[in-house]
């Protein structure tokens, strides 16, 4: 296969969008004529407009916008990138090494046909797990995979869990100026659940637990404010917003209950963090201290990954906030969380640039690390990376760590308060990749292998400072 890099500039001219609008509609539960009927067109347009042979034009975009409270992302492609790096991944497994596959042809196909484009990726996913495991044949994504999918599509953002949440919070907010008194009482007082802080040695294994014989919600000692907080209000979440987190999971589809449970829990952590957070004040929190992250966990009581999980979420209309991806990762490079409200590039099976200062976090624990990076296509953004705490007990004599990074498009970062002092322009960014598979980058020091549509090159007489030489398919 050849270099794929996926342009994620804005769309020019005329915007054809035809299967877009026909997945739009197919998610909503709606025909053709009653589609039509809610945006005052004529079914014959709508059909026309699906089958690609009419562009979208901005009154129809503006009607689609306000009467579904879409996303117009949806729309123009940003969503589709994502979708073509994985395909661009997919295609350089060295089983289809030598096909001819150029940047043009992936987007125009992911464009056209995004459910085959998907299927491509999980049947890639799927074999790749196959390999790791020895299995004897491909069983598609496992539930972490699935539920990702979902929640990334989904942008990150549930505007029914905001509603809720939010409306909730302020009930709170009346009840007890203390969020985590607030919580409790309202579990003691609806539900008749009290809230008990028990040792670590009661609770060994354990961070919280919900005792439904003795109607108590236990929580672990080991756990700061912040986090008895959450764990409080996720509890509150599963009591109190589940016929909004059920129609959600409904309308999600899942495959087997497994992936439903994990999908039910994952909308429970979100609206757990909507109470601590509420939207309109949160975001305006936001707004006025450049996204300060210490300002904010010292205004809403929480803790350093609650705020930047948070800060993924903000996409209401009229009122959005940085589009911020968010990565979590171990020391050997592991991804345990990634979200992102715009189109950063995440690598789905780890393996992430040693260049970028995600990984240098580990030797500055508690220290908040900037760096403006550069993607093959161009496209710079501003990380900022910091370890944070894992409230775990050791095990075999080692305690559990991680970092993250927080990050968005350097043009969406004049507002931060972490951009301050960079030339977000012209200013020099580190060089980073996707990771030694589908990186480029021929000069790159650190390389760790070659690119999978390439061949390696062996030359017993030289030796230059890269540690990995390689050619195109085809080249000598």
């Amino acid at each position: 296969m050849a270099s794929v890099a996926i342009d994620t500039a804005e769309p020019r001219g005329k915007l054809f969008a035809g299967p877009r609008v026909r997945r739009l509609r197919s998610q909503l539960g709606l025909t053709q004529t009653r589609m039509a009927e809610e945006l005052g067109v004529s079914i014959s347009y709508l059909n026309l407009i699906e089958r690609n042979q009419r562009p979208l034009t901005a009154p129809f975009l503006l009607k689609l916008s306000h009467q579904y409270n879409l996303d117009l992302r949806q729309l123009t492609g940003a969503d589709d990138d994502r979708l073509a790096l994985d395909v661009a991944e997919a295609l350089a497994d060295p089983l289809l090494k030598g096909l001819d596959v150029g940047r043009a042809e992936v987007q125009e196909f992911v464009a056209a046909s995004p459910g085959i484009a998907q299927a491509i990726v999980r049947l890639r996913s799927a074999l790749r797990d196959a390999r790791s495991s020895g299995a004897e044949a491909p069983q598609g994504d496992g539930p972490l995979e699935l539920v990702r999918a979902f929640i990334q599509d989904r942008r990150n953002h549930f505007p029914e869990l905001e509603a809720r949440a939010e409306a909730l919070a302020d009930e709170l907010r009346l009840a007890a100026p203390d969020f985590f008194a607030a919580v409790s009482d309202r579990l003691r007082a609806r539900h008749g659940l009290t809230v008990r802080i028990l040792p670590a040695e009661v609770m060994p294994e354990l961070l919280r637990r919900l005792d439904l014989h003795g109607r108590q919600l236990q929580l672990s000692e080991l756990l700061d404010p912040a986090s008895r907080s959450f764990q409080a209000a996720y509890q509150l979440a599963l009591s109190e917003g589940r016929g909004e987190i059920d129609a959600i999971v409904a309308r999600a589809g899942m495959p087997d209950a497994a992936s439903e449970r994990l999908l039910v829990q994952n909308l429970a952590n979100y609206f757990a963090a909507a109470l601590m957070m509420p939207y309109g004040r949160f975001h305006t929190a936001c707004e006025a201290t450049g996204y300060d992250l210490d300002l904010l966990q010292a205004r809403f009581s929480a803790g350093l990954e609650q705020v930047a999980h948070r800060l993924t979420t903000l996409q209401r209309p009229g009122a959005r906030g940085i589009p911020f991806f968010l990565v979590r990762v171990d020391r050997a490079g592991n991804i345990s969380k990634r979200f992102s409200a715009g189109g950063f590039p995440f690598s789905r099976h780890g393996g992430n640039c040693p260049l970028w200062t995600l990984h240098k976090a580990f030797e500055r624990p508690g220290q908040i690390l900037r760096q403006l990076v550069e993607m093959e296509d161009g496209t710079k953004y501003v990380s900022i990376a910091r370890t944070v705490r894992a409230y775990a007990q050791p095990y075999g004599g080692v305690r559990p760590e991680y970092a993250i990074a927080l990050g968005c498009e350097a043009r969406h970062a004049h507002g931060l308060v972490y951009a301050r002092g960079l030339d977000l322009g012209s200013g020099d960014a580190t060089p980073i990749g996707l990771g030694c598979e589908l990186c480029e980058r021929p000069h790159c020091r650190q390389r760790a292998r070659p690119p999978a549509n390439s061949s390696l090159i062996i030359d017993e007489k030289q030796r230059g400072p890269n540690p990995v030489q390689f050619g195109h398919t085809g080249s000598s």
